[in-house]
């Protein structure tokens, strides 16, 4: 009974502990709108853009699979 009892109180404990916003479901608000300004700004200097653009778009892949990574690691858990 007392371990039960236990279990319960340390998940409330880790319940109130994530009360912060998930900052890291919140980075493709940043680089989202990015994307295009890299395309429109640097439209005059093709070869830069197109590294740059590839460059973010490698890390929002990278992001990605960062997040859908933690999140099976969670749920196998």
């Amino acid at each position: 009974m007392a371990s039960s009892s236990n279990s319960s109180q340390q998940e409330a404990v880790m319940r109130k502990q994530n009360n912060g916003p998930p900052y890291k479901f919140l980075v493709p608000l940043i680089y989202a709108p990015v994307l295009p300004l890299i395309r429109i700004g640097l439209r005059k200097n093709p070869v830069v853009r197109d590294r740059l653009f590839t460059a973010v778009l490698a890390g929002a892949f990278a992001h990605g699979f960062y997040l859908v990574s933690d999140l099976y690691d969670i749920e196998s858990k």
